[in-house]
């Protein structure tokens, strides 16, 4: 039986949180899939059900951003988008989204419509239809202004699903776009700091980055680094397939102003929320093609390859430094800026 209190840091996609699911609610859940399909127990960005000749993708996510409206976005654009990328993530093109809107008593009507509009707007990008959802009203009080939670539903070939588990030794490492943005913009809002250069929120479909590095082929497993940032995707990657990522700093995008900021609130972009980047993990021989294809994207410009997948050190991420020193980069415990997806 547990014992104790929920933590924030339960919540916050680091450690932390895997052994929460892993020993609570994992354990205390007797089906965990459908057939052959992925299930719980991958703890992937989404599960799977075999039907025929493909498998119908699966995956849901809940959204209590603070602020609800941010500098790129809102918390609209970012559950849609969210959804959509962790599907797109699994090599499944997404079909549909699902919407669950809980709002507190005296929520204006005005900024429910702005989140809808955005919810929208992201949904016409990709080609995908908004088919239910599930609309209720908490008392004052009793809920933080609104939560929005979605599911998604998209389609792959059966056998084709990538996996955090499917890297290969000598496979290249891209990651499809600055990291950092999302959890340094919001922390700056939160901090009320303003800096010289506007620090925006990264939020975007990767659904083009995917659907063209899936068109070369090649692709073994892909990864969108949402809450722990680059620094968490890339140690369960390297964790659940039993091989090291290899990677190098000065090779990883981060933009000026990001670094700048996060030295200013002690923050490290490596671990910190992105929320329109694609980790791509993919064979050697077709990691410059690949790479070629993500650049011609509207999401993928400034896509980078930096590391490849090696033998040991077994189950980690080795980062080889600005200096030339290596490291264990380490996956965090939680989140260090909470509430941001």
């Amino acid at each position: 039986m547990a014992t104790g209190d929920v933590l924030l840091a339960h919540g916050a996609g680091g450690t932390v949180m895997v052994d929460l699911i892993k020993s609570l609610i994992i354990q205390n859940i007797k089906r965990r899939r459908v057939y052959d399909g992925l299930g719980l127990d991958e703890m992937d960005d989404g599960a799977s059900l075999p039907l025929g000749d493909y498998e119908v993708v699966l995956t849901m996510d809940g959204h209590t951003v603070d602020p609800i409206f941010f500098p790129g976005g809102d918390i609209g654009k970012l559950a849609v988008a969210g959804t959509i990328n962790d599907l797109a993530v699994m090599g499944a093109k997404p079909l549909a989204i699902m919407d669950s809107i809980v709002v507190e008593e005296g929520f204006p009507l005005q900024k429910l419509e702005r989140i809808v509009r955005s919810m929208n707007d992201v949904a016409e990008e990709v080609g995908v239809a908004i088919v239910h959802g599930d609309f209720k009203v908490m008392p004052r009080g009793k809920i933080d202004k609104i939560v929005v939670s979605t599911a998604g539903v998209g389609l792959a070939k059966r056998g084709c699903l990538l996996k955090d588990s499917n890297l290969k030794v000598g496979d290249k490492v891209i990651v499809s776009g600055f990291i950092g943005d999302h959890g340094i913009a919001l922390a700056s809002v939160k901090e009320g700091i303003e800096f010289e250069a506007k620090l925006e929120s990264d939020v975007a479909p990767i659904w083009d980055v995917m659907e063209a590095a899936l068109g070369i082929g090649g692709v073994h497993a892909a990864k969108d680094p949402t809450r722990g940032g680059l620094s968490m995707a890339l140690n369960e990657m390297a964790s659940k397939s039993g091989l090291c990522i290899w990677i190098r700093e000065i090779d990883v995008p981060v933009r000026d102003d990001v670094k700048a900021a996060s030295e200013m609130l002690g923050l490290n972009p490596f671990e910190v929320t992105c929320e329109g980047v694609a980790v791509i993990v993919v064979e050697r021989e077709v990691a410059e093609e690949v790479l070629e294809a993500v650049r011609k994207t509207k999401h993928g410009a400034y896509a980078s390859i930096i590391g490849e997948v090696r033998e040991e050190p077994k189950g980690k991420v080795v980062l080889e430094t600005l200096v030339g020193g290596r490291k264990l980069l380490e996956p965090p415990l939680g989140e260090p800026t909470p509430r941001v997806c």
